[in-house]
């Protein structure tokens, strides 16, 4: 027998609440139809276990309302025990009230055992059967909002305030004015330079102008994920579908839904990947790995590279349709090098952050500084700028930040000091780092023991290890 199943539409004002009414009698579930549905409930049926099991693998339900018998000469309930054993591993977050039509409670008893959250008797009342769906409804939400909460958590979801955009340089002129116009808009934006560039900052401040600031922001290294969790990290998956898919899992999309998905290192990703999230962002559909339940999301899509994706296209490495799909609109950033009268701007921003996250606020740079800083090429970059600033703050021994604090490389070469940290051992740095504050310290090996974050007798044993003399 066919299993008449039905849906009523859900109004655009808000999202219907949807409930599976199992039973065996098509009467039952004409009257819990006419009722839930003047109630406001989306409603899908089902009469038989298999038609139950049948729904669930394809839609999203909200409650599940079902008898426990279901062969019309049986009365032991072990039909409706038995299907709440498989709904209970399907989905274990999906609310269970069970009807019984007997004057004994003792199925019901085993029922709520075995996870059902509630049950009723038949013939029913109206008034308390919408109750206990109603509150079985929210309790259900709240759990499903706990388990969401949770997995933003794991992906570090840093919310609202809008990142401060650095950048009044003729180079980054067009670029601002670009961005603002575009974060409104809703569109897929690719940003595309150089590694530490500043393309997360970017992307980060086009969520918070967005018409969507106070919903998630989700980042992921699109181009890090191997074949084998590709899927899971961004699609999500369901208890069992692999060896170590102990629970359900939400994936990056629908993290990330009604909100923003940065995609970083999207020039990066394999083609057979390419081909999968292609046909998410052509739908708006994706299943969970292991499911079989179409999962519908409305997400921004933001990505960044440092690649030619043009290039690549030509050369089969990238998708030409969805590069299509990501560069609605493209943003360049251009290196530190071609934006210079940045530099000075960005140092007193960083220094001014670091500073407050140290305690040494009030901190200024130098005149030798400041031309050391414009000297320099910047390979890294603001990314390699911002870590330049930490440390010679944290190398400064006065309130006045130098140019040899920030150990930048001259050329012609120069003292061992003055090379990148970046070029020396671990030992080297050490040594170094010891050999500048014992010298700001004027040789007080308690000074700069407490200087360095270490205990007097440690700091002694590294002296000697590295053949350093202190004065007292």
């Amino acid at each position: 027998m066919s299993e008449p199943v039905s849906a009523t539409p859900a109004p655009a004002s808000a999202p219907q609440p949807r409930i599976l009414i199992a039973d065996d009698q098509a009467d039952v579930l004409e009257a819990l139809r006419f009722l839930l549905k003047r109630d406001g409930y989306a409603i899908h049926t089902a009469q038989s276990p298999a038609g139950v099991l049948a729904t669930l693998e394809s839609e999203d339900v909200d409650v599940l309302l079902m008898d426990l018998n279901y062969a019309r000469d049986t009365t032991s309930g072990r039909e409706g025990l038995d299907l709440l054993a498989r709904v209970r591993q399907l989905d274990p977050s999906l609310p269970v009230v069970v009807m019984t039509a007997w004057g004994s409670v003792e199925g019901a008893v085993e029922a709520m055992r075995g996870g059902a959250r509630d049950y009723v008797q038949k013939p029913w009342d109206n008034t308390r059967l919408l109750a206990t769906l109603r509150t079985q409804l929210e309790l259900g939400r709240a759990l499903r909002r706990s388990r969401r909460l949770e997995e933003e958590n794991t992906h570090l979801r840093k919310g609202g305030e809008r990142p401060t955009f650095v950048g009044e340089s003729r180079a980054m002129q067009p670029i601002r004015r670009m961005v603002e116009r575009v974060a409104p808009s809703g569109a897929n934006v690719l940003i595309t330079g150089e590694h530490g560039t500043g393309k997360e900052v970017v992307a980060r401040w086009i969520h918070t102008a967005s018409g969507r600031p106070e919903r998630p922001f989700v980042a992921v290294n699109s181009g890090g994920l191997s074949e084998g969790i590709f899927e899971s990290e961004l699609f999500g998956h369901v208890k069992g579908a692999f060896t170590d898919a102990k629970t359900d899992r939400i994936g990056c999309f629908e993290l990330a839904d009604g909100g923003t998905l940065f995609l970083d290192e999207i020039g990066n990703m394999p083609l057979t990947q390419q081909a999968k999230l292609l046909r998410v962002l052509q739908t708006g559909e994706l299943h969970p790995v292991g499911s079989s339940k179409v999962r519908r999301v409305s997400v921004r899509v933001v990505s960044a590279t440092n690649v030619d994706l043009s290039k690549a296209v030509a050369e089969g490495r990238f998708r030409e349709d969805l590069l299509y799909r990501l560069n609605t609109v493209e943003v360049h950033l251009p290196p530190l090098r071609e934006r210079r009268e940045d530099i000075a701007l960005l140092a007193a921003h960083f220094l001014n952050i670091h500073g407050q996250r140290y305690g040494r606020s009030g901190l200024k740079l130098s005149p030798s500084a400041l031309d050391a800083l414009m000297a320099y090429p910047w390979p890294g970059n603001v990314r390699e700028l911002e870590h330049a600033v930490e440390r010679a703050l944290l190398m400064a021994g006065t309130d006045e930040v130098t140019a040899e604090d920030f150990l930048l490389r001259r050329s012609g070469g120069g003292r061992e000091g003055q090379a990148r940290l970046e070029e020396m051992t671990l030992e080297e740095v050490e040594r170094y780092l010891i050999e500048r504050s014992l010298g700001r310290h004027e040789g007080n090996v308690s000074d700069a023991a407490k200087a360095l974050g270490l205990s007097r007798s440690a700091l002694y044993r590294r002296m000697q290890y590295y053949g350093i003399k202190g004065a007292r």
